[in-house]
């Protein structure tokens, strides 16, 4: 079976100049940013920030997160994040001393009412949508089959991609073992469903309404007769039902998914790449720059979060002893060597930070129509729990 035909390339976007502003040119110029990185590098709360420094800048931005962290939602002054849309107070903002003239909602993502959405649109009449609703596979399917999570955050993107409601769109992209599985994610649905396998079934059922094992070859009725043994003819009923109602409306999925892979290279999507000094870390996210070259996509921007600052000359014991003395705490004996010494492992962990970003930054210098942005976020002493915590990770991003 041949090969997809290779992609044509990403439209230009505008050049992108940073010139102090971190990543503040992506917010003014593009419609959609896409959040990209491993588990636990701070994907979901780079996301966050980013919607919050565009809100500041009076945009009226949507954040669709996948799972989010409690802590991130207690910040937004949410008990927790639902699969409706639901729009930040701006008396918590007012009360963190900022000035928010847009506005920012967040919504996290519901794989399967989102593809409920979709069959519905699809489905060429009341009954078929019913019958693949109703179908026990299809309810499998839409909550626990491998890539059906990260099509659907594609699928999601693309719905609200339209909505007039919002300046600016983010979305913190599916945690899987393989940060970029969404960018095959339409094509692999579709192949799933326009199969050899699925056509035997196809063949077999659509002429009776019934599963027919007489219409297919001996050793494919062979094997279906003994997976029906295992299984129950039941089973191999709602299997051969849901293919063939689905087979009703590939030809308008095939075209949505097509439309979903297209709008990936629009010029008003960004790609901001999150990582973290970590040798493993920075690795993953070169091969998912490379990865988005392969595509045809653009790597608009990298975020390294948790960098460790790299201090000069530090003060002696004594000096710092004076300046704690001169503060009037009550400090336990020896304050000053601790804090010294303390002050000394965090350099250290600052310059180690440096070596393990040398590949990245020779990745930036070799960056072709303009290079890539970059923001370095400080390994904060606390963790996120409040806005003004994510309001000062958003002024490290977008000054």
């Amino acid at each position: 079976m041949p090969g997809p035909p290779p992609r044509p390339p990403a439209p230009a976007a505008a050049p992108l100049r940073a010139d102090g502003a971190g990543l503040a040119p992506l917010l003014a110029s593009r419609r959609v940013i896409l959040c990209v990185g491993c588990g636990g590098v701070g994907k979901t709360t780079t996301t966050a920030a980013l919607g919050l420094a565009a809100a500041r800048r009076g945009k009226r931005v949507l954040c669709l997160t996948i799972d989010p962290a409690r802590r991130l939602s207690q910040s937004l002054g949410l008990e927790e994040m639902k699969t409706e849309a639901q729009t930040i107070e701006p008396a918590l903002f007012a009360r963190a001393g900022l000035d928010v003239p847009g506005s920012m909602t967040v919504m996290m993502l519901d794989t399967k009412s989102t593809f409920d959405s979709l069959i519905e649109s699809l489905a060429p009449s009341p009954e078929q949508r019913d019958r693949i609703l109703g179908n026990v596979l299809y309810k499998y399917i839409s909550t626990s089959l491998a890539g059906t999570q990260e099509y659907m955050a594609m699928e999601k993107l693309y719905a609200v991609r339209g909505d007039p409601s919002y300046d600016l769109i983010l979305l913190d992209t599916p945690p899987t073992a393989n940060a970029l599985d969404f960018l095959d994610a339409p094509e692999r649905l579709v192949g799933a469903i326009d199969s050899a396998a699925t056509r035997w079934f196809v063949q077999a059922f659509q002429s009776s309404g019934k599963l027919s094992l007489s219409l297919l070859a001996r050793s494919t009725a062979a094997v279906l007769r003994g997976i029906g043994k295992l299984t129950g003819s039941g089973f191999l009923e709602q299997v051969a039902g849901f293919i063939s109602e689905m087979n009703a409306v590939f030809g308008s999925w095939k075209q949505r998914a097509d439309a979903v892979a297209a709008a990936l290279r629009g010029p008003d999507v960004a790609y901001v790449l999150v990582t973290t000094p970590d040798p493993l870390c920075v690795r993953e996210v070169l091969y998912f720059a490379e990865r988005l070259r392969d595509q045809q996509m653009r790597r608009d921007a990298f975020v390294v979060n948790r960098v460790h600052p790299v201090y000069g000359d530090l003060p002696g014991a004594a000096e710092i002893a004076a300046a704690l003395d001169r503060t009037g705490l009550a400090l336990a004996a020896g304050a000053a060597e601790r804090l010294l010494q303390a002050a000394a492992d965090e350099s250290r962990m600052g310059k180690l930070d440096q070596l393990n970003l040398i590949a990245l930054e020779a990745a930036l210098e070799d960056e072709q129509s303009g290079g890539s942005l970059r923001a370095d976020v400080p390994a904060f002493p606390y963790d996120i729990h409040d806005i003004a915590g994510l309001a000062r990770i958003a002024d490290v991003l977008a000054p």
